[in-house]
Formats: C-alpha cells, structure tokens, sequence
C-alpha cells in the first residue's frame, strides 16, 4: 500500500505537471526618434522652429525699442519735470508688462502647437504599432526609455518610423 501510494504520487508528479512556455515576443521602440525622425515630426519640428525664430525675432525688436525708450526717458531726466517724467515711467512699465505678456502667450501658444502636434503624431502612430505587433506576433511593445538593456534585434523603431512616414507623410500645424 505504501508503494502504491508512492506510484501514485511520482506518476502524477511525472506526467500531471507540464511545463506550459507560452512564447512572448518583446520589443521596443525609440519614440523621441519616431517623433524627430519621420516625415511627419520632421516637418513638424522645422515648421515649429521656424516659428519660434520668428518669436524671438519679434522679442527682440521689441526689447530694443524698449531699451531705447528708456535710454531716452534717462537721458532727459534732468530737463523735464518731475511728473512727466514719473508719467513716462509709467508708460515705459506699462508697455514692459504688455511686452511680457505678449511674449507669454506667444510662447504657450507654441508649446501647444508642439503638444497638439506630438498628441496627432501619437495617434496616428498607436495603428501602426498594432499592426506591426498583430503581424509579427510581438506581445509587447515598450518605450526605449524604459529600456535598462536590450538586445539590437528587439529595437523596432527603423520599422515603425517607414511605417508611420506611409500612413502618415506629413502633418499640419493649426
């Protein structure tokens, strides 16, 4: 009884454990280059770059008028009067301020045609990622970033990025 028991127990040990390995494919994906590098960042990025040249361009057009303002309200300190020239200041400050503000929202305005842009570019790279992942049987797609060690044959970016530049060659800044 004591054998049968043992047979029992090894046999089932044997043959009622198996060892299931399911196959999990991974791999990853470099997004700052998918970003940058295809058709669509690529031209994004110019096009935003060649707006803010065109800011700072106009900031600092601005700042030298403003400068040479001052410079002049300085320089006739000494002949005006004391409440025009504290009204000059006034304005001077005024137009600080206006210059400030405008510069703000100019500045916000392109860090949202920057932000709506990656939000479009990432949109139209999440089908693209799906069917890449359905077709070549991969699991699990990461970020680069997260990556501490990973072999180069994992690395799909190449991919995605001609992928991506077929679906989507260019986009539109609003």
């Amino acid at each position: 009884m004591k054998y049968l028991v043992k047979f029992f127990v090894i046999t089932f040990l044997i043959f009622g454990i198996n060892n299931v390995q399911a196959e999990i494919k991974i791999a990853y994906v470099d997004m700052d280059k998918v970003l940058n590098e295809s058709k669509a960042g690529s031209s994004i990025q110019k096009k935003l770059q060649k707006v803010h040249k065109e800011n700072i361009k106009n900031f600092k057009s601005v700042e030298e008028k403003l400068k040479s303002k001052e410079k002049d309200i300085l320089s006739k300190k000494n002949v005006m009067k004391k409440e025009e020239y504290d009204k000059k200041i006034i304005e001077l400050r005024k137009e600080a301020a206006k210059y400030q503000s405008n510069r703000r929202k100019k500045l916000d305005a392109l860090n949202k045609m920057r932000n709506d842009a990656k939000k479009n570019i990432l949109e139209n790279l999440q089908p693209v990622l799906t069917e890449y992942s359905e077709t070549n049987g991969i699991s699990i797609i990461i970020d680069k970033r997260n990556i501490v060690l990973g072999k180069s044959e994992l690395d799909v970016t190449k991919f995605i990025i001609e992928e991506l530049n077929k679906k989507l060659p260019s986009l539109k800044l609003n």
